[in-house]
C-alpha cells in the first residue's frame, strides 16, 4: 500500500488540481494506494472539497507543518508514505520513481522542484544556485519527501520542535539512517510566497534564520512566510 499524505490550512483554491493530479498518477503508478489530508484548522471549503475528490480526510487543530505531516503518517496504512503539499502538482513518473527508489532499498528521497510561472525576477537568477545546492547537500523539497514506513518510524518521522525546515530534519535523519536519494523526475509546486512576498522579505526570513539557527525554525511567530495570514496570489498563467 502507498499512503499520500496532503497537509492543508486553507487550500481550497488550490487542491482539487493537486489531489486530481495524485489521483492520476497513482492510478498510473499501478499500486493500490490512498490519499490522506490532514485538513489542519482550515476556514474554508478545503476539507469538503478533498472528500468530495475522494481523499479521506483528517482533522487536526495543530497549526504546525511538522505535526501535521506526522498526523497523516499516522492515519496512513501504507508500507510506503508519499507526503506532497497541497500547491504541488505530482505525475505519475515521479511517483513511480519514488516507488521504485524505496523498492530497491532506498529509506526516502526528495524530487527535483520547479515552480509555476509566473516567476519573479529575483528568483529565476537565484533559483539555480537554490536547487544545486539542496542537491550538493542531498536535502529534500518541503513540497514532495517520500519515505519507508519503517524507516520513517525509526527516525521518528518530522521533527516537531520547528515550525518550518521539517524536511531538512528529516532528509538529515533518513540519510544517517540509510540510503536516501533526490530524484531527476521533477515535481511543480507554487511559486505563490516569491509571487506574495519580496525578495527583500524572503531573505529577511532566511537571514533572520540563517544568524540564529535552530531557535529560529522553534518560533511560530517569526516565521510569518509559512504561518502568517496568506497573502493574494496573482492569476495563474
Amino acid at each position: 500500500m502507498l499512503s499520500l499524505v496532503v497537509p492543508a490550512h486553507n487550500e481550497a483554491a488550490l487542491i482539487a488540481r493537486t489531489l486530481a493530479a495524485i489521483q492520476t498518477a497513482a492510478v498510473a503508478a499501478g499500486e493500490p494506494f490512498e490519499v490522506i489530508v490532514v485538513d489542519d484548522a482550515s476556514t474554508d471549503g478545503t476539507a469538503d472539497i478533498a472528500a468530495a475528490s475522494g481523499a479521506s480526510v483528517v482533522k487536526v487543530e495543530l497549526r504546525q507543518i511538522a505535526a501535521v505531516r506526522n498526523a497523516g503518517a499516522d492515519a496512513a496504512a501504507g508500507e510506503m508514505l508519499i507526503f506532497v503539499d497541497a500547491d504541488t502538482i505530482v505525475d505519475a513518473a515521479v511517483i513511480s520513481a519514488a516507488i521504485a527508489a524505496m523498492r530497491s532499498g532506498a529509506v526516502g528521497g526528495g524530487a527535483e522542484v520547479r515552480f509555476d510561472e509566473p516567476l519573479p525576477r529575483w528568483l529565476k537568477r537565484t533559483l539555480p544556485m537554490w536547487t544545486a545546492m539542496y542537491r550538493a547537500l542531498g536535502y529534500a523539497a518541503g513540497c514532495f519527501v517520500f519515505s519507508t514506513r519503517a524507516a520513517f518510524e525509526a527516525v521518528g518521522g518530522f521533527d516537531t520542535r520547528v515550525y518550518a525546515g521539517e524536511e531538512i530534519y528529516l532528509s538529515r535523519a533518513l540519510k544517517r539512517h540509510g540510503r536516501f536519494v533526490i530524484l531527476r523526475t521533477p515535481v511543480i509546486s507554487s511559486a505563490r510566497k516569491a509571487r506574495t512576498h519580496s525578495g527583500r522579505e524572503i531573505a529577511g526570513t532566511f537571514l533572520r534564520i540563517a544568524l540564529s539557527g535552530s531557535r529560529a525554525l522553534r518560533d511560530r511567530r517569526r516565521l510569518d512566510l509559512w504561518y502568517g495570514a496568506r497573502r493574494t496570489d496573482v492569476p495563474r498563467r
